[in-house]
């Protein structure tokens, strides 16, 4: 039993006439008799009343009606479902991203939810370690890292770069200075993150070719609390640029340059390779790279190459 012999026997039904259902279906009428007559063998019931001129239906026939209505209206709600799905009037976006990278996420997910109200935005907080075996596992759509994917079955495309800063709180000695080196931030309290990352490795191995001490004495779990313990006046930081924009404005923290030490940070987005994209997420992609046109954009949209793993081949 298929869709269409449920098709055909509703048409029959409501038009009380093999002919008239032939007519309106654009088949014969010996097309019509013989789909019902199929649909009656692989029922083992008789559904017209053959009897009958005007169609009359059977108790079998009367039963089968109901279902036959409902399923077709639920063919008819999947074209519709998908159609809207096509036309992003529905459908959801999840993101696997962790506090940092959601920053630099809000202005792009700003403007896709102007554009898309009715598509669901699901960001979800995830460590940056974990982000790669969730996208690889169907878990979420796309994933944001700072670091170049080493899973060869993830597409990734540079969005956003940024840079490590260093921040103090405004009566900090060396807020009025116009650079430092390194080395004056020996005897510096540094708020750090308590989350490992690639960058306070590169942080750790700065200072130690400077030959300079790194005192991390305070580790806090969020960039919020890692601002907050500066301007208050307990330590100094580094920290992304997206994370003080606001706070370098207000001039509640002070940036100062450090003469030999830059830290840039990529941003990516990574999704699996090869893999169906919703419509949404090709929508996100679409918004990603309007983004990154506009004018004096800090936003990219760079497709990265993979850095395929080299095999070796054992020499006898």
């Amino acid at each position: 039993m298929d869709l269409y012999q449920l098709e055909t026997f509703l048409a029959v039904a409501q038009e009380k006439s093999f002919s008239r259902a032939a007519q309106r279906l654009h088949r014969t009428q010996s097309a019509i008799s013989q789909t019902i007559s199929r649909l009656e063998e692989e029922l083992g019931e008789t559904l017209f009343d053959r009897s009958s001129r005007d169609g009359t239906l059977t108790d079998a026939g009367r039963l089968l009606v109901e279902y036959a209505e409902e399923l077709l209206n639920l063919r008819s709600e999947a074209h519709d479902a998908l159609a809207e799905l096509r036309q992003l009037h529905q459908g959801k976006l999840v993101i696997a991203a962790n506090e940092f990278t959601s920053l630099c996420l809000l202005p792009v997910l700003n403007e896709f939810h102007r554009l898309h109200p009715t598509i669901k935005i699901q960001v979800q907080r995830s460590l940056a370690s974990q982000i790669q075996r969730l996208v690889v596992n169907h878990n979420v759509e796309f994933g944001v890292l700072s670091f170049k994917p080493d899973d060869e079955q993830l597409n990734s495309i540079v969005f956003y770069r940024d840079e490590l800063v260093f921040v103090v709180y405004p009566n900090h000695p060396l807020a009025t200075a116009k650079n430092v080196g390194i080395r004056d931030l020996g005897a510096e309290s540094f708020i750090a993150h308590n989350v490992l990352s690639p960058y306070r490795v590169k942080v750790i191995e700065a200072f130690k070719e400077s030959k300079t001490q790194l005192n991390m004495n305070v580790e806090l779990p969020t960039l919020e609390t890692i601002k907050e313990f500066v301007r208050m006046g307990s330590g100094v930081a580094l920290v992304p640029r997206i994370s003080v924009d606001a706070e370098l404005r207000r001039g509640d923290l002070v940036e100062v340059p450090v003469s030999d030490f830059r830290l840039d940070r990529q941003l990516r987005i990574v999704s699996r390779e090869g893999a169906p994209m919703s419509h949404a997420g090709k929508a996100f992609l679409k918004v990603c790279e309007q983004i990154a046109s506009a004018p004096n954009s800090r936003y990219l949209y760079q497709q990265e190459k993979k850095q395929r793993r080299s095999s070796r081949v054992a020499s006898s």
